[in-house]
């Protein structure tokens, strides 16, 4: 519908962030964080042919990422039908699929609240983590902000959004609380396996030394410290790892919108066709309203794991 600005619209903190292109590291991370889980894990493994040792199951690797962005950005930037629309067919997904316990041999429903709270925290606090770590412009409420609008998203894969926590403090307690249950189970290892080198066309071989090692390498060095515990490999200092996103951040913001938003699946360019050239999500438009707003302060220390 022309004119609808979906879920969040370009006022919302969602709007400015998901358009960072930081989000790509920030999702590696989540990836490394999600597998720490031993039925989240069982889950994705038992029901992906992504780890399966085939031609097809290679391909379909590459082809999760890209569907995991672009329901991102359709709920992000997508009208309020099409976001609908996304949310209806993964919980229609997830309602299919089932998997087994490795530790105790019962059988599970993806759907599982737990699981779904699991995955849905530790990719939206991964997000939060990685911009704001990278020198994106937040401020202590902007962050709070955020985490309240993701019960929005929160919703759309199954979640009573009234049991989602919807500020850096309720984050906190909810990582905390889950901390023990989390493993190095075989799974883990897999998934460690795979963002670590993922199967690759020949041709492409190259790029994966030179561009993904790293990009996998930041975002494994931007876990917890618990997480490099469980997975059992140092990372660099926090000082270091934190200098290297904000020049990665640097570096990949000075790329062009124009040119960073060409590229699959352009839910952006389509959301400013429909709404106007003054939607365009940018972090001076953050910077601008805590100013107006509360002064600028940006948070203090982490704000959550």
């Amino acid at each position: 519908m022309a004119g609808d600005p979906g879920l969040f619209g370009p006022r919302s903190v969602t709007w400015q962030m998901h358009g960072d292109p930081m989000m790509w590291i920030a999702g590696v991370r989540a990836l490394y964080l999600q597998a720490l889980h031993p039925r989240a894990v069982a889950g994705v493994i038992q029901n992906s042919a992504a780890f399966q040792k085939n031609t097809r199951g290679r391909r379909d690797a590459w082809g999760r990422l890209m569907r995991t962005a672009n329901f991102v950005g359709t709920v992000t930037y997508g009208t309020t039908a099409a976001a609908e629309r996304a949310g209806a067919g993964v919980r229609g997904l997830h309602r299919r699929l089932s998997a087994v316990d490795t530790a105790t041999g019962e059988r599970f429903r993806i759907d599982d609240p737990e699981l779904l709270l699991w995955v849905h925290c530790a990719e939206v606090a991964s997000y939060l983590h990685v911009l704001w770590r990278s020198g994106f412009p937040l401020t202590a409420a902007q962050a709070d902000a955020y985490l309240d609008e993701q019960r929005t998203s929160a919703r759309l894969v199954g979640l009573d959004p009234e049991r989602v926590p919807g500020d850096r403090a309720g984050y906190a307690a909810y990582f905390a609380s889950v901390r023990p249950r989390l493993d190095l189970t075989r799974g883990a290892r897999q998934v460690d396996a795979f963002l670590r080198r993922p199967p690759t066309p020949a041709p492409l071989v190259p790029a994966r030394a030179l561009v993904w090692h790293r990009v996998a390498a930041l975002a494994y060095g931007a876990l917890p410290s618990y997480a490099h515990d469980l997975y059992g490999r140092p990372a660099p200092r926090p000082a270091t790892v934190t200098r290297r996103l904000r020049a990665t951040g640097r570096l990949l913001r000075a790329i062009p919108p124009s040119v960073r938003w060409r590229l699959p699946p352009r839910h952006i360019l389509r959301a400013v066709e429909r709404l106007g050239p003054g939607t365009r999500p940018a972090p001076y438009k953050l910077r601008r309203a805590a100013a107006i707003l509360d002064g600028g302060e940006g948070p203090q220390g982490e704000p959550y794991h």
